[in-house]
């Protein structure tokens, strides 16, 4: 069963269809950019990857909050052991 909605196209995609030279080289071009783009753009790979470990640990946190709670803790425990270490070795 086919559909005749058309499929959209990727930014990193070039068009099968586009028959003139120039015109396929500035699609290649506009492609191979929006590529580069996706790929060296790492304040927004970074912001991606932050809103994904947000949505795990909010995930975590609906599922079992005990054990959250605990982590948080822990963590807490270990900066505050971090920060109390780097002042204790600077005040030396």
């Amino acid at each position: 069963m086919s559909s005749d909605v058309p499929v959209p196209l990727p930014r990193t995609a070039v068009p099968l269809d586009i028959a003139d030279p120039v015109e396929r080289a500035r699609a290649e071009l506009k492609a191979a950019l929006a590529a580069i783009d996706e790929k060296a753009n790492v304040p927004r790979r970074m912001g991606i990857a932050i809103d994904k470990g947000i949505d795990a640990s909010r995930s975590f946190a609906r599922s079992s909050p005990v054990l959250a709670a605990a982590a948080v803790v822990a963590v807490a425990a270990g900066v505050g052991a971090a920060v109390w270490g780097v002042v204790r070795l600077y005040t030396r």
